[in-house]
């Protein structure tokens, strides 16, 4: 926000990488020495009620499948001209766009390949409890017994 109110000069980061859950769905890019800041969105949530601007049938926007609409290419806006990403930008109105997105795919790309695989944290390896990491306050030998008073 610093930066959308004229309070920062510079973003500390030439890109920002906006994830919906595991996703990749928009990018900002504030290149330096320059008022632009460009930002794309792969793809928007399909919000509910439709004339709405949320997802409150839901109560939650969803990431993927039926619950977003993909945009090829990705949805342009100048977050310095339109903070509120009103009016996204074609070739007609931008002249620099086919530009913009392939330096920001570079960005992308760069960005994936420094992404290292973890494990899943929702598998069911991880979801189930497990007593023995339990805290307890006796001894291996006991059952598991606290006395809190002593």
């Amino acid at each position: 926000m610093p930066l959308l109110q004229g309070n920062a000069l510079q973003s500390e980061h030439e890109f920002l990488f906006h994830y919906c859950n595991a996703y990749l769905n928009a990018v900002r890019w504030h290149p330096r020495n320059s008022n632009s800041i460009w930002k794309i969105f792969y793809f928007t949530p399909n919000f509910s009620p439709k004339e709405s601007n949320g997802c409150y049938d839901y109560h939650v926007c969803f990431c993927h499948g039926p619950y977003v609409t993909y945009h090829d290419p990705p949805l342009l806006f100048d977050l310095f001209k339109d903070p509120e990403e009103n009016n996204p930008l074609t070739p007609e109105t931008e002249s620099h766009f086919h530009e913009i997105l392939q330096t920001i795919h570079h960005a992308v790309d760069n960005h994936t390949k420094s992404i290292l695989a973890v494990p899943n944290q929702f598998s069911l390896g991880h979801i189930l409890w497990k007593p023995w990491l339990q805290p307890c306050c006796s001894s291996l030998l006991q059952w598991c017994y606290c006395n809190h008073e002593s």
